[in-house]
């Protein structure tokens, strides 16, 4: 990457800078490869943060599925976390992971895990353990949930036959699209041997041609998990490697510590042999340190989540475009790579922090909204629908986290909590499911590679040329409402 003019004299954020347009050969934005150079295994690069509000195994599978992947938070109880790996590597590579409810299901339990959206729907069916062809009653269409009343029950909603296809019959995503018309489904049963083993929709269907799984050596979907800097990380870590983690974090909200340094050497010296991240840092002091220590990957970024209030508290952090781009460049002289953590509200943050030099751009609360995220929906007063998000310091977090200390000790850690607790993250109704997160932010990052003339994350790197703008002009490149 290099500037439009002088090198700046202060610190940037996304808002200050712009990207130039260059010469390009790119002539389609399908013909760039976005999968980051981090050894992780991604086709994508987008990694879905370990906040308990944003990542548990349904994120985490639905991500790597479309080529990015998801952390799993380190506040889950160990058990937890292995039970949670296990079930993302069983699930479907090629087709979604059915949501299977029984028959006496409630419409207003059904709609606290799928709002009314098309292009989803629910399995109904007595178990939803792999259930037989003929103990399938049926699929109800997301949207019917909408039009029927709450103590309605599912089963009761069932119209016609099963709708279903085999998987040895798909040979690929066009012939499933196609497939799918001609049967006149918008969703499906998939069925292998007579059992369940997804569903797939006509978006599904269209989405498998655009994006490659992040798979493990076995054709597994990817997933990683994060471990705090306190205790035996080294003991947890190998717990989560033997449970098939791909990618390990060590994550604390300051990184640059004697006690990250001593847990990252631990875990390090376990010889695990899978990616170990480490952070959170701003400087290429840090970089180095924790690359000493035995990082492959350095998690940048400290204050611009939008569940932080480490920098009003403290007037601690880093304007995050230029943290991204000095420990970018300190980690690539190492051979060592950088994950850009926060900050990002628009694909175009996600195209400037790659152009600052980040394999991959981490996400929280953006993704925090979504069908996917854990939690379940609530709707407010005025119908909305939401989930709950809070900050990984914020008093809840620390409730969470420290719940088996005695009352004083507890008390004492939440006396310096930061960060909000409670914040509603409403569904986009355009976009509520990460899916489409993804095909809005990896469109939109498509196209700055090839405004660039870059084909591949590399080549952006090195081609990106950014500029300075004042608050003016990042407001005029604002798409305003037209009223008439």
């Amino acid at each position: 990457m290099q500037f439009l003019g002088e090198r700046p004299t202060v610190d940037l954020t996304y808002s200050d800078v712009f990207l130039v347009p260059r010469h390009s050969s790119v002539t389609s934005r399908l013909d760039v490869d976005l999968s980051p150079t981090d050894g992780t295994g991604a086709t994508i690069p987008l990694v879905a943060a370990n906040m308990n509000s944003v990542t548990g195994p349904r994120m985490a599978a639905t991500l790597a599925r479309r080529g990015g992947f998801g952390v799993l938070p380190q506040d889950l109880p160990l058990q937890d976390l292995g039970a949670a790996i296990r079930w993302v590597k069983e699930q479907p590579v090629r087709w979604d992971t059915p949501l299977v409810l029984a028959p006496h299901t409630t419409v207003a339990d059904a709609v606290q895990l799928l709002p009314a959206t098309p292009g989803h729907g629910v399995v109904v069916a007595p178990s939803d353990a792999a259930p037989h062809v003929d103990d399938i009653l049926g699929i109800v269409p997301a949207t019917r949930l909408a039009s029927s009343l709450p103590d309605a029950q599912l089963g009761d909603l069932v119209r016609g036959r099963t709708p279903s296809i085999d998987a040895d019959d798909v040979v690929d995503g066009r012939q499933a699209f196609d497939l799918l018309v001609a049967i006149g489904a918008d969703t499906v049963c998939v069925l292998h041997q007579g059992h369940l083993v997804g569903t797939l929709s006509q978006r599904s269907a269209l989405r498998s041609t655009l994006y490659r799984p992040a798979v493990d050596a076995d054709g597994r979907l990817i997933v990683a998990a994060a471990v705090g800097i306190t205790g035996d990380a080294a003991a947890k870590a190998r717990a989560l490697a033997d449970a098939g983690v791909d990618v390990l974090v060590v994550d604390t909200a300051h990184g640059h510590q004697d006690g990250m340094v001593r847990a990252l050497r631990a875990v390090a010296d376990a010889g695990l042999g899978i990616p170990l991240a480490a952070g959170n840092i701003v400087t290429a002091d840090g970089a180095r340190d924790l690359v000493a220590a035995g990082a492959n990957i350095l998690k940048v970024g400290v204050g611009p989540g939008a569940m932080c209030t480490t920098r009003m508290m403290t007037a601690v952090g880093r304007p995050q475009f230029s943290a991204v781009h000095e420990t970018a460049q300190a980690a690539a002289e190492l051979g060592a790579h950088v994950w850009a953590d926060g900050g990002v509200r628009y694909p175009r943050d996600v195209a400037l922090a790659l152009a600052a030099g980040a394999a991959s751009v981490m996400i929280g609360s953006w993704f925090a909204g979504t069908i996917e995220a854990p939690g379940r929906l609530q709707t407010d007063a005025a119908g909305r629908v939401f989930k709950e998000s809070w900050g990984m310091a914020s008093t809840k977090a620390v409730v969470e986290r420290f719940g088996q200390l005695d009352a004083y000790d507890r008390a004492r850690k939440e006396l310096f909590a930061e960060g909000i607790s409670s914040s509603k993250i409403y569904l986009d109704p355009l976009r509520p499911s990460v899916e489409d997160l993804l095909d809005m932010i990896t469109s939109g990052v498509r196209s700055s590679f090839t405004y660039a003339g870059a084909a591949s994350v590399a080549q952006f790197h090195d081609r990106a040329v950014v500029g300075l703008q004042s608050a003016a002009g990042y407001e005029e490149g604002k798409a305003l409402p037209v009223s008439w």
